[in-house]
């Protein structure tokens, strides 16, 4: 009798000090904080670089097979701007570029220059933009021909932007240049007159100083 007294005993205590660690305060553990979408700021100073093709049109008036060649001709250049994200959606911007020419031709586009405007519209990191301005190009003559070196015109494109970092962005764009006719001489004498244009695309890598805007984080 004795001995069945002793072993409850130890069974009651055995569950006592089990109880009591099941009510011990256990370790608190903070909640991960919720998952926030990222918001993309597209407003602020750029500075980048572009490399891609040029394609003239160049239609000579006096003789359609004398003139500067239709291929392709590999351009680079570099760009600075600034945007202005104006709401949730869309984009002012105003952006000046130049672009060099890789062409041998007797009498071509070396150069090409821009100021433009542009307005665009975003949706996350992405951004879908128009553009258009003022145009600027250093028309070269060579082997005796001469003419008007520089030409001032218009151009209008578009193209397709991606911000991939906070601070970089890349884009896809066309551009078309018009700078009228372009009469050209040999000895005094005119030996032809051709449309100066050119059609150009290109792909850039841009750096931005993020400002931040109204309403408007970083990620």
């Amino acid at each position: 009798m004795k001995r069945a007294l002793l072993t409850s005993a130890a069974l009651l205590m055995l569950a006592g000090t089990a109880s009591a660690a099941d009510l011990a305060a256990r370790p608190y553990t903070k909640a991960p904080p919720p998952a926030v979408a990222p918001i993309y700021n597209w407003t602020g100073f750029y500075i980048g670089g572009h490399i891609g093709g040029a394609f003239g049109g160049d239609n000579n008036v006096l003789d359609p097979s004398f003139g500067r060649s239709d291929d392709g001709t590999f351009m680079g250049g570099g760009q600075v701007g600034f945007d202005y994200q104006f709401s949730p959606n869309w984009v002012f911007g105003l952006e000046a570029n130049y672009s060099f020419l890789d062409t041998n031709s007797s009498f071509a586009n070396r150069g090409l220059g821009s100021v433009t405007g542009r307005v665009g519209y975003t949706w996350g990191p992405a951004l879908l933009y128009v553009k258009g301005g003022y145009a600027w190009a250093d028309t070269r003559f060579t082997n005796g021909f001469n003419g008007d070196n520089d030409r001032n015109g218009y151009t209008v494109g578009g193209g397709l932007e991606y911000m991939f970092a906070q601070n970089w962005s890349a884009k896809l764009e066309y551009q078309y240049y018009d700078f009228g006719n372009v009469d050209v001489f040999l000895a005094g004498l005119p030996v032809g007159s051709f449309r100066n244009d050119e059609h150009t695309v290109k792909a850039g890598l841009n750096y931005r100083f993020n400002l931040g805007g109204p309403g408007l984080g970083t990620y």
